[in-house]
């Protein structure tokens, strides 16, 4: 049952072919986590939670710093020393009090992963640095949950959808991590301050296209934007039957040790 606010807030969306009234009742029903509300799970999780997404998860362990602000869009200088959970919380609920907000404040761990995703539709990783991201396939394939994948560094980024419908996961397309120092941080590195706000919309939009079954999903495909060169490009990549943790004869059957096997000493 709709409210008049809701359909005049959803309107947009409600006159879309493909998505409809249907489509956003479906919506309203659907639940999403979010792993990181930093450059990448700013724009995400505003956009997810304008759209109409019912319940919607962030998982995030740090507080505000002024660096982040060049990019982090759900923060102001106000938040800074704040906890990025909880001032997330309070921004997207402000965007839409329809959505249910639930702020986790803890870092995603083997131990509490499963746990942390097992009660949502869909997950998105918005993290920065390898371990977590192997954990976060891992625990998705361990779990049958479809994972959407975004990463940006300086002024490039890539975005790509796993385990979706029988598609490839992340050790289809990465079955090593590089070698630790391989690929600095944003820290190191640098970031473009708008180029999360483009990769993150995208995956935005994946997420939405799962959740609604509407149009070719980025599954079994890798996009990935040069915002110097204004160029996108797709590759293409297979589910590989010998993959550690989705193959014929899978390996990782439980959650390991990310930070000893991505070679980083704890």
């Amino acid at each position: 049952m709709w409210t008049k606010e809701e359909l005049d807030r959803y309107a947009r969306h409600i006159v879309l072919p493909g998505v409809g009234g249907a489509g956003q009742a479906r919506l309203k029903q659907s639940s999403v986590l979010v792993v990181g509300a930093g450059g990448l799970g700013s724009p995400v999780l505003m956009y997810l939670a304008a759209a109409g997404v019912g319940r919607l998860g962030l998982v995030e362990m740090d507080r505000v710093d002024l660096s982040n602000l060049q990019r982090q869009v759900l923060f102001d200088t106000a938040s800074i020393g704040q906890r990025k959970a909880e001032v997330a919380k309070n921004r997207l609920e402000s965007i839409n009090p329809h959505t249910h907000v639930e702020a986790h404040a803890q870092r995603i761990t083997s131990e509490n992963a499963l746990g942390l995703l097992e009660p949502y539709d869909l997950i998105i990783d918005c993290t920065d640095n390898f371990p977590t991201r192997y954990l976060i396939n891992d625990a998705c394939v361990l779990l049958d949950k479809p994972l959407v994948y975004g990463a940006i560094h300086q002024f490039e980024g890539q975005l790509s959808v796993f385990h979706y419908q029988g598609g490839p996961c992340y050790r289809c397309l990465f079955p090593q991590p590089p070698r630790p120092g391989a690929v600095p941080n944003c820290a190191e590195a640098g970031v473009f301050g708008v180029l999360p706000g483009v990769i993150g919309s995208l995956m935005a939009t994946e997420a939405l296209k799962v959740l609604l079954g509407l149009g070719e999903v980025l599954s079994g495909q890798l996009l990935l934007y040069d915002g110097l060169q204004a160029r996108f490009r797709r590759l293409g990549f297979p589910r590989r039957p010998d993959c550690g943790v989705c193959g014929e004869h899978p390996s990782v059957t439980t959650l390991q040790d990310y930070e000893l096997w991505c070679g980083i000493s704890v």
